[in-house]
């Protein structure tokens, strides 16, 4: 996932907002947004190389996304799937400071991301790359492939164009916030940041959805869940050509946790 747009307590219909890109190399193995039959209550895409996942809610009300960091260092293959993390988030019913605080306790045996999750009670974010668990108070946020708020071109255009969408009390237009995620508008070198991964890729990366030859958006995510507990998941999918290949979409209402 390499851009997650969210606006917590910020519009009088819904309790949370998401809007998210899922950016991954063509060739990796991926399950679209389903319930999950060895896990009936989650519902979310799956990385089918290592059985995670990068952004799901489940039908009591707990969510959870996660992006990986980019610094231009060299990835530990020997490392555990930071996938595991949003499951393993979605499966236990630990609050969202709590488990975040066993994570921070691990961290250093992942290579670098960024997690958000929620039990509608909390908005959390941690970072392995930053000290803290952070409790957020009520915000529109972004996050991409660094901390959050970092204001890279893609984070700073979504958030303003999700921040004019969520100025109106109508209910949220799930094809306008794809269009959003559908931006392939390519940032200025002087607005670039330098990730150690070269100003050619820099470029290929900065839009808010991102096609290269062998990596870029595979899946377009939008996620509410209003005041009432009615939660409504729109994912769209894309081949590498950025066609769309499939748009599923799921609602229901939260259950009471047990």
């Amino acid at each position: 996932m390499c851009l997650i747009l969210f606006g917590w307590l910020q519009h009088p219909r819904y309790r949370l907002v998401v809007a998210a890109n899922r950016d991954e190399f063509y060739e990796r193995p991926t399950a679209p947004a389903g319930f999950w039959p060895h896990a009936p209550k989650i519902l979310a895409g799956r990385d089918l190389e290592q059985n995670g996942t990068w952004l799901g809610v489940t039908t009591t009300g707990r969510f959870a996304a996660l992006t990986n960091y980019r610094d231009g260092e060299l990835q530990d293959p020997a490392k555990p799937s930071r996938g595991w993390l949003v499951r393993e988030f979605l499966l236990v019913g630990k609050s969202p400071i709590e488990y975040l605080s066993e994570v921070e306790a691990r961290a250093g045996g992942y290579n670098g991301f960024g997690l958000v999750v929620s039990d509608l009670e909390h908005l959390c974010f941690f970072s392995n790359r930053y000290s803290g668990v952070h409790d957020l108070p009520s915000g529109l946020y972004g996050l991409s492939n660094h901390l959050l708020d970092t204001p890279w071109p893609k984070v700073v255009r979504g958030k303003s164009a999700l921040a004019q969408m969520l100025q109106s009390d109508d209910a949220l237009d799930a094809d306008a916030v794809l269009n959003l995620l559908a931006d392939t508008t390519i940032a200025e070198d002087d607005l670039l940041p330098d990730t150690g991964v070269g100003i050619k890729r820099e470029r290929m990366l900065s839009p808010i959805f991102v096609r290269g030859d062998l990596y870029g958006t595979r899946s377009s995510t939008v996620l509410t869940i209003d005041y009432q507990g009615e939660v409504t998941l729109v994912e769209r999918s894309f081949d590498k050509a950025g066609r769309i290949t499939g748009t599923a979409t799921h609602r229901f209402a939260v259950e009471p946790s047990t």
